[in-house]
């Protein structure tokens, strides 16, 4: 599960962040954390995609009458696609603090470059200002809009929830809230939201446990870039407390995972959330779930995303590719 050494091209990342003092992230607070963030995020326009828009799509209806606000989104479209495609729905990570849609526009690109496929970014609502559920609320809302509304993305019916880390609980409790309001009989007819039909899940290093003891956490609790003070710190500002262990919508690995879409998971060797992403996919499996999981022993937490400058891994385009070549083989997609 974990390799002996690093892949080479990992060290250098972690000695800029020792030189800069960098971690853990909650010594600057919520915003400051967010700003340095950013500054380790790619930002190039590259690769190039069919076209960019930014956008809202209306926001969570926990009942008739009420309605949070709307949620900005970012759709990315695939060049030369004059038809419609399958569309990702894409949450990026982040601990549900720090990320963004500009976190994660290196990522998109490539996913919307490499699969042939329709990709909208959902910048959700953050914590400590806004806690949970309001991430999950939000990520509910822009699968369900998309699904129901495909002309406004180009969308050709085909549904995929993707994200990592607290991207990754997000997608998988959307399939969940999903599965349990179709299996609800006043759902399907529910004039409020939408149901959305996930054709798969893509879950890359996600949290889906509120353990916080399983072998990997000690093993790469320092040191690996997601670092044990933050990982508490991040609970803490969107969970609060313990009230919400066992709910499913909180954290996956608590709920029934019978009936869900199938599953591509991806963790990492150098991660504390390697093994309950492990877990997650054997779980899945038990339930009769079609499930691919790989696991890239020798990197760390977030290199799914290190795609471009100022941080660019080989396992990160393997990753990628891996990701899209699957999609294409799932909806038929030619290269």
């Amino acid at each position: 599960m974990r390799a002996d050494e690093l892949h080479p091209e990992v060290e250098p990342v972690l000695e800029q962040l020792t030189a800069l003092e960098a971690l853990p992230l909650n010594q600057y607070g919520a915003r400051g954390a967010r700003d340095l963030f950013e500054q380790f995020s790619a930002d190039v326009d590259e690769p190039e995609v069919g076209r960019i828009h930014d956008t809202t799509v209306p926001g969570y209806q926990p009942q008739e009458g009420e309605q949070r606000d709307p949620v900005p989104v970012r759709h990315y479209r695939p060049g030369g696609a004059d038809e419609t495609a399958p569309t990702v729905v894409y949450y990026h990570g982040g601990g549900f603090v720090i990320g963004g849609i500009g976190s994660h526009d290196v990522v998109c690109r490539h996913v919307c470059d490499r699969a042939g496929v329709n990709v909208v970014s959902v910048d959700y609502r953050l914590a400590p200002e806004e806690p949970f559920p309001a991430a999950a609320e939000d990520a509910y809302a822009v699968a369900g809009h998309v699904d129901a509304n495909p002309d406004e993305f180009a969308g050709d019916g085909r549904l995929v929830v993707m994200g990592d880390s607290a991207g990754g609980n997000l997608s998988a409790v959307v399939c969940q809230i999903a599965r349990d309001r179709r299996q609800d009989d006043a759902a399907p007819d529910d004039p409020v939201m939408h149901t959305p039909d996930i054709d798969r899940q893509v879950l890359v290093y996600p949290a889906v446990d509120a353990r916080q003891d399983r072998p990997s956490w000690e093993q790469n609790k320092e040191g690996y870039f997601l670092v044990e003070e933050d990982m508490h710190w991040f609970f803490e500002c969107y969970f609060g407390s313990d009230l919400h262990r066992k709910n499913p919508y909180a954290f996956p690995l608590e709920g029934d995972l019978h009936d869900l879409p199938p599953a591509t998971v991806l963790t990492a060797g150098f991660d504390p959330l390697r093994d309950e992403g492990i877990a997650y996919a054997e779980a899945l499996e038990e339930a009769g779930v079609e499930v691919e999981h790989r696991n890239y022993d020798d990197v760390i937490h977030g290199f799914f995303s290190m795609l471009d400058v100022p941080v660019e891994l080989e396992r990160a385009h393997e990753a990628v590719d891996h990701v899209c070549d699957n999609l294409r083989r799932t909806f038929d997609i030619e290269a």
